[in-house]
């Protein structure tokens, strides 16, 4: 991929801050600016597709459409001044630019699953006075597959299910990298990067895009060809609401075969679950590309889950070699089509119908907490043992997920893409703790398990730093504080840029400064701008 020379970046941030001195930032919204930021908005987009607070059954509904976490939606949880359900390009780029001209922060929701929320809440509306409305893109979702040139456009608030179906829809031999939950938004996915079962073949969501149209925080709507390529390397990976409002993504197709194998073997503790793990940990990484193979640890039993790019038989072979300890068989095979494989991974199962891909609905909804690791070298068996029974054996204890790398994530380079976690990472390891009560001490005890899991961790996972995917955010590792009108540089890199980031993260915030110096689109993670005292290395 062409990148700007580091010459080219140093200018523009420097006419930046030149053109800064002159301007002024937008103060923060009166209880006056957010009746004209309304009526600024209703003088191009419908009523109907505007929802606030004074319609309470419209307006809840709209929020509670794909708030995936309970956490989020509590009485005491900030909620957005309004919802504007966009149905056109304009509608985003009129938002953005009342926005603007008001002071009042978007947010940007396409399938909410945002960990933390903050597509559709906030935690720090009291703390910096800042109101802000939702941008809600899940009406944006039109899906354009070209099977001849094996590519897609795809809008930001179409989910992964919907996209499998398509793709499926228009070819058998044609798939797409990305994760294994199909409520998922693209929108969001893509902005992080996108881990799924293809991954170890053919990298990552992000690795895979083509083009992209993005409104940016002037309201001005642009193609790759117009906003550079310092942020098109920026969209993709560098997580969402930072630099503008990405409508849609076109897409590269990856060649798959008719028909691929999955399975789940299901082994508890007295199944050698513990040894297993260990062992699959050396093997997973290293396996042929074809292979991807994770664990699930939930109830007590460890539940290896199989995506293999041909036939069972070929799969077999590869597990009698390496990993004979598995015992699999051919009897644990189903040969599916790869898009009946998502439906596998999403479902846990290959019998449900492929038109399942395209329920957006998010019942059950849950409580969630969930943080994540990156593992260097193997944990030994006296560990996993100790975890175990200290950990995994509680009343409380929820999910572990232990998802392999190698293959192709091994082969690109670091700075690629802002998605830092390449070579050197056997796997990456997540903690869930999710419940259906409410009420603070269930609370209290779910997210006492999660973090404590966590902690005991830390001496075998990645360190300096402990390194995170920023598709899997988390607030506990801090969260932005202002530096005068726009975001302390230092303090989100010390708190979380670089354990999300690594060393893409000083790129990350001169993108930012070039795209968005007054710091429009933030939130409690979002990257800051770059300070003056940055700029020359």
């Amino acid at each position: 991929m062409a990148r700007t020379p580091r010459t080219t970046i140093l200018h523009h941030l420097v006419l930046t801050l030149c053109i800064l001195s002159g301007q002024n930032t937008p103060s923060l919204a009166s209880t006056a600016a957010i009746d004209e930021f309304l009526g600024c908005l209703s003088a191009d987009i419908p009523s109907r597709l505007i929802q606030t607070p004074a319609t309470p059954s419209s307006y809840s509904a709209l929020l509670l459409s794909t708030a995936r976490n309970l956490r989020y939606i509590l009485p005491d949880t900030s909620k957005p001044l309004g919802i504007i359900a966009a149905t056109e390009h304009a509608h985003v780029q009129t938002t953005v630019r009342c926005g603007r001209r008001h002071g009042v922060r978007v947010r940007v929701r396409s399938g909410g699953h945002d960990y933390e929320g903050l597509s559709y809440a906030s935690v720090h509306l009291h703390k910096h006075n800042e109101p802000f409305a939702v941008l809600d893109l899940a009406t944006l979702r039109a899906i354009h597959v070209d099977p001849a040139r094996a590519e897609a456009w795809v809008e930001s608030g179409a989910t992964l299910g919907e996209l499998y179906y398509a793709v499926g829809a228009a070819s058998r031999s044609l798939g797409f990298p990305a994760g294994s939950c199909p409520t998922v938004g693209i929108g969001g996915h893509l902005s992080g990067g996108g881990f799924g079962s293809l991954a170890r073949k053919y990298g990552l969501s992000a690795d895979n895009v083509l083009d992209a149209l993005v409104v940016d925080a002037d309201g001005r709507l642009m193609n790759r060809s117009s906003m550079g390529e310092d942020l098109f390397w920026a969209i993709r990976g560098g997580g969402g609401e930072s630099f503008g409002v990405v409508l849609s993504w076109k897409v590269r197709l990856v060649p798959v075969p008719e028909t691929v194998t999955v399975f789940s073997i299901v082994r508890s503790r007295n199944q050698s679950a513990i040894e297993l793990i260990t062992k699959w940990q050396e093997m997973a990484p290293v396996s042929p590309q074809e292979l991807y193979l994770r664990v699930l640890v939930l109830n007590q039993q460890a539940n290896f889950q199989a995506l293999f790019l041909g036939r069972c038989g070929d799969l077999r072979r590869l597990m009698q070699d390496r990993f004979p300890e598995l015992g699999m068989t051919e009897q644990n095979c189903r040969e599916v089509s790869w898009v009946q494989s998502t439906v596998f991974f999403g479902f846990s199962a290959t019998s449900i119908p492929l038109v399942q891909l395209l329920n957006r609905s998010s019942n059950p909804r849950y409580y969630l907490k969930v943080k994540s690791d990156h593992v260097q070298e193997p944990i030994p068996r006296d560990v996993w043992e100790s975890i175990w029974t200290a950990w995994l054996e509680k009343p409380e204890a929820a999910l572990l997920m232990l998802d392999p790398y190698g293959g192709l994530m091994s082969s690109i380079s670091p700075s690629e893409t802002p998605f830092p976690h390449r070579q050197g990472n056997l796997y990456q390891l997540q903690y869930y703790s999710f419940w259906y009560e409410n009420g603070t001490a269930v609370a209290e005890k779910r997210m006492s398990w999660v973090r404590g899991l966590h902690k005991e961790m830390e001496p075998y996972v990645s360190k300096n730093p402990r390194a995170v995917y920023v598709n899997y955010r988390d607030l506990d590792l801090g969260t932005n504080e202002l530096d005068g009108d726009v975001t302390s540089y230092e303090k989100a890199r010390v708190s979380w840029g670089d354990k999300y980031f690594k060393g893409n993260f000083k790129r990350l915030a001169a993108v930012k400064t070039m795209v968005d110096p007054h710091d429009f689109f933030r939130n409690e993670q979002s990257i800051p701008p770059l300070p003056a005292a940055k700029m020359i290395p």
